[in-house]
């Protein structure tokens, strides 16, 4: 059931923010005339400076003060929109009331959330709600998790063409080239602080199955480590563990149990990042893994962390418009089948992953709420990206220069 006497058809709160900023960039390239934005945030000298900046088309947007320490704005805004996108983080310190405020008004939701324990949070306050009201919520709209989960969802569509049977083991490779954010940054400290202060979130963290909407229905599949040491991809790469594996294959196993476990029960989802062959590889591989730890234990440690926010950027900045162009990412992901036939999807795409690439995600996936309704799967709730959007954001990321590549291997 969805609403339509809506003043907006989408708003995106948290365009002053430095990925908000970026996203309202591409939505003015982007989006049809006529469609209703309007970009929201706390400050409306600072909504103005952003739209002063965007391209001619977004000129005539509507700014509209909200804040989420104040639900009474929040519910006003989810009201006056049918897709609202959110950009303000960290998302467990921020973004609860934003979801709640969606979930009562029945608007679709997205935003780019890495916080696997926000995500579990959002699910078990407003999940039946949601469904209630017709409200799709999407967590994870950008390069947290879209490239992993559109990618996995082809790789089923593939093997189910065929008749080759469910997935079996399926390996994510990532190669990328891009930097850090404040925002990010403040994300994961966030994620360190919740941990070290609760252990029902450091319990959370250690489940392979921590989104799933049945934990008693998940299969008892042992699921790889997302944190391991080097290792080495089936094609001869040397591996490091991805930075971002807890959120992305949580993510990819909530979207397998939403559909019935239609990927496969036997599914074993893993992702590394790939660092070269041979003996150079090896160096490099070892390197980061070593250097991934040694971040993280720094950065849970009050002490240490005084001394990384000396050089890690501060909230607000971001990676320069050429880093960001000169950026790109590169999923190579490989599955076996039940069957044995084997199948391998590439997604790809140009500029700063977390930014630039992230900016052309995002948009594409408010965009395809906005207008894509009719074709959109028929399901509300506390969904994914595939569950929500599945291959119509696919074609629209396609549309907009990302790869989505599948290929038979056997």
């Amino acid at each position: 059931m969805e609403v339509l006497a809506r003043d907006h058809d989408l708003v995106l709160f948290g365009a002053t923010g430095f990925v908000g900023e970026l996203i309202a960039g591409y939505l003015a390239n982007h989006a049809p005339p006529d469609l209703r934005v309007g970009l929201a945030g706390r400050s409306r000298v600072k909504l103005e400076a952003v739209r002063s900046r965007l391209p001619a088309a977004a000129q005539d947007w509507a700014l509209i003060e909200a804040d989420s320490e104040r639900p009474d704005s929040l519910a006003a805004l989810a009201a006056g929109t049918r897709v609202l996108f959110t950009t303000v983080g960290p998302y467990a310190k921020y973004g609860l009331p934003v979801v709640e405020a969606c979930a009562r008004a029945g608007t679709h939701y997205g935003d780019l959330t890495g916080e696997v324990s926000f995500v579990r949070e959002a699910i078990d306050r407003w999940d039946a709600l949601a469904r209630t009201t017709g409200a799709r919520i999407v967590h994870a709209c950008g390069y947290d998790s879209v490239p992993s989960d559109l990618a996995v969802l082809l790789l089923h569509q593939a093997a189910e063409a065929d008749g080759a049977g469910g997935l079996t083991e399926v390996q994510l490779v990532a190669r990328a080239k891009g930097g850090f954010s404040g925002g990010t940054i403040e994300s994961m400290r966030g994620q360190f602080d919740g941990m070290r202060a609760d252990p029902v979130l450091r319990s959370l963290a250690d489940d392979p199955y921590s989104l799933s909407p049945d934990r008693t229905a998940e299969p008892p599949t042992r699921q790889p480590s997302d944190l391991g040491w080097v290792g080495r991809s089936e094609d001869g790469q040397r591996t490091a563990p991805f930075i971002m594996a807890s959120a992305n294959t949580r993510i990819v196993r909530r979207s397998n149990a939403l559909q019935s476990w239609a990927y496969g029960r036997s599914l074993r989802y893993s992702e590394v990042m790939g660092m070269g062959r041979g003996p150079v590889g090896a160096v490099i591989a070892g390197a980061t893994a070593l250097g991934l730890r040694v971040f993280g234990a720094a950065l849970a440690l009050p002490l240490t962390r005084k001394l990384l926010d000396r050089v890690l950027p501060a909230s607000g900045e971001g990676p320069s418009e050429a880093a960001r162009r000169s950026g790109w990412f590169h999923s190579q992901v490989t599955a076996s089948t039940e069957s044995g036939r084997r199948y391998r999807v590439v997604a790809a795409g140009p500029g700063d992953p977390g930014y630039a690439a992230t900016a052309v995600m995002a948009g594409e996936a408010a965009l395809s709420l906005a207008l894509d309704g009719d074709r959109l799967p028929p399901i509300t709730g506390s969904l994914t990206p595939a569950t929500a959007l599945g291959v119509v954001l696919v074609e629209r990321l396609r549309s907009a220069g990302h790869t989505y590549e599948v290929i038979s291997l056997t």
